[in-house]
């Protein structure tokens, strides 16, 4: 098997979609000889944050003299990102090693895993070969049925926030969705929650005390920050001394940078390894400068509560409005997206997604007329990627490119050409 070959076998099975239960993951872990039972997790679940929580936990555990696995969803440019150690990444070598080992005993299930149950298989397997100590576990969707959590006796549970998204799957309301991913919460695990809503937090709570764990609640209320600006973070947390720094942007980050100082005190790392790991954490696509001239920003906000996070970044940052190109799932909740986005766009230019559940540009297009605010359907990521992006050289303005996570290889691919391309002419 090549390499090649693994990445297609792994994306062959993706037609399964996402079915609910763990009796398909831990049949196959069966089969491997469950390797995540030799392992160490803090388990990360949650609406929003997850991702940036979990890469600054890797980056805490690896100063603390840890070898840490790291394993998120989805990736972003590269499949190998999905599964990492230390901070690198699966080689190809080691990936198409780990799905040989794989395939023949998936293929002969009678019922057969999804993709996210394979990928979530070989993570384990992967893992267990390289001997992580730790090992930090996001979930894919939920908590409760995700495949992630045939995990046994994790570190730390920890719960991000908690908002309106993945409604079909889910549940509708609030308290239904804080059940499913209150259901990473094991016996006697301790539990930190980022959230403090009345609601999210009664759920917690009494899943935890059915459970014997300890709730550590986050405490927002105690996060100052010092410092916001193009070049990092400061904040500070009252009771921890002094500030923490932050090379992470968005508004939003010191609050995750406080889940991640919770969970790590928590779990009794040195506050030096909790400094230097915040300062050395780095996330993809999570209000990442990629062009400073003009500043060209992307940032994955996928859903109502992300694209609030990333519009009061806007408004903390930048005086004036600024050019937006984006684009979303017809799943998510696109008109109060559409509605928050136009507090701060000038020219607003609307795209689909590479993805069979994008939103078409021009519904999203007219979203954004329907709430008062001017925007226009480019159907060709190219082309509208160029006309965005001479807008703000000419009006000296930033770009913000924001919404699904799946346009930020095109983007950045198109970037590198569009700037070839100019210096050619």
């Amino acid at each position: 098997m090549t390499y090649n070959e693994a990445i297609a076998y792994i994306h062959s099975i993706s037609w399964r979609g996402s079915r609910p239960g763990l009796e398909r993951i831990r049949a196959l872990c069966d089969l491997l000889g469950n390797p995540q039972d030799a392992l160490s997790f803090v388990h990360v679940a949650g609406t929003n944050g997850k991702g940036s929580v979990c890469a600054m936990l890797s980056e805490i555990f690896q100063c603390a003299g840890y070898r840490t696995g790291l394993f998120t969803s989805p990736y972003v440019y590269r499949f190998n990102e999905r599964i990492a150690v230390d901070g690198v990444p699966i080689s190809n070598d080691c990936l198409t090693e780990v799905i040989a080992e794989i395939r023949p005993l998936a293929d002969r299930m009678e019922d057969p895993p999804t993709e996210f149950e394979l990928i979530t298989a070989a993570a384990f397997l992967y893992f267990s070969k390289v001997k992580c100590q730790v090992v930090i576990l996001e979930t894919g969707m939920g908590g409760r049925l995700d495949s992630t959590n045939i995990i046994k006796n994790p570190l730390a549970a920890v719960i991000t926030g908690i908002g309106l998204d993945h409604t079909a799957q889910l549940g509708s309301t609030i308290v239904e969705i804080s059940r499913e991913k209150a259901g990473i919460i094991k016996p006697g695990c301790p539990v930190i929650l980022g959230d403090s809503g009345d609601a999210v937090r009664q759920v917690v709570e009494e899943k935890a005390a059915a459970e014997g764990a300890v709730v550590y609640p986050v405490d927002f209320s105690a996060l100052r920050i010092e410092q916001l600006s193009l070049e990092g973070t400061q904040f500070s947390i009252a009771g921890n001394g002094a500030p923490y720094h932050l090379q992470l942007l968005g508004k939003y980050q010191p609050q995750n940078a406080a889940i991640a100082i919770k969970t790590a005190q928590v779990l009794g790392l040195s506050d030096e390894s909790i400094r230097r790991g915040l300062e050395n954490a780095r996330w993809p696509a999570r209000f990442e400068i990629l062009r400073r001239n003009p500043f060209i920003i992307f940032d994955g906000g996928h859903n109502s509560q992300g694209i609030d996070a990333v519009v009061d970044t806007v408004k903390a940052l930048f005086p004036d409005r600024v050019h937006i190109l984006t684009g979303v799932m017809a799943d998510k909740n696109y008109v109060a997206m559409a509605q928050k986005l136009g507090e701060v766009g000038v020219n607003i230019y609307c795209v689909t997604p590479a993805n069979a559940r994008a939103l078409p540009a021009g519904d999203y297009a007219f979203v954004f007329a329907k709430a008062g605010w001017s925007a226009r359907a480019v159907e060709d990521m190219e082309k509208a990627l160029e006309l965005a992006v001479e807008g703000s050289r000419r009006d000296g303005r930033p770009l913000l490119i924001v919404g699904s996570l799946y346009m930020y290889k095109e983007v950045v691919d198109l970037l590198e050409y569009l700037e070839q391309k100019r210096k050619m002419q």
